[in-house]
């Protein structure tokens, strides 16, 4: 059974970092686009960040560009958001994501597939 378990969430005041992880444990997803998401109180789940397979091409919604950087460890089967000079607006419950289809860009999430993975989500708040 396929577990994508996020941690590293929780409370920091405006201008601070954190650095979110998730682990994904049942299968290797070295093969696989990892992402990141985020839904604010109110609001629709909206894209954060994606990485391709190789973690060589990555994507990143305008709103977080230049502050948040995600990775990864294909041998550790680990995806990683490192998030700076957060602002009050980044606030909302951010989820792991990993494309089902294999070798695909880090842009798939342009065209989402039925059957994709999900974590429980990671709380992040940021105080002004």
């Amino acid at each position: 059974q396929v577990q994508l378990v996020e941690s590293g969430g929780g409370l920091v005041q405006s201008g601070g970092s954190l650095r979110l992880s998730c682990a994904a444990s049942g299968r290797t997803f070295s093969n696989h686009a990892m992402g990141w998401f985020r839904q604010a109180p109110g609001k629709e789940r909206e894209f954060v960040a994606t990485i391709n397979w190789a973690g060589g091409s990555t994507y990143y919604a305008d709103s977080v560009k230049g502050r948040f950087t995600i990775s990864r460890n294909n041998a550790k089967n680990t995806v990683y958001l490192q998030m700076n000079s957060l602002k009050p607006e980044d606030t909302a419950v951010y989820y792991c994501n990993v494309d089902p289809v294999p070798y695909r860009g880090g842009n798939y999430y342009l065209t989402p597939v039925v059957g994709d993975y999900w974590g429980q989500g990671t709380q992040v708040t940021v105080s002004s």
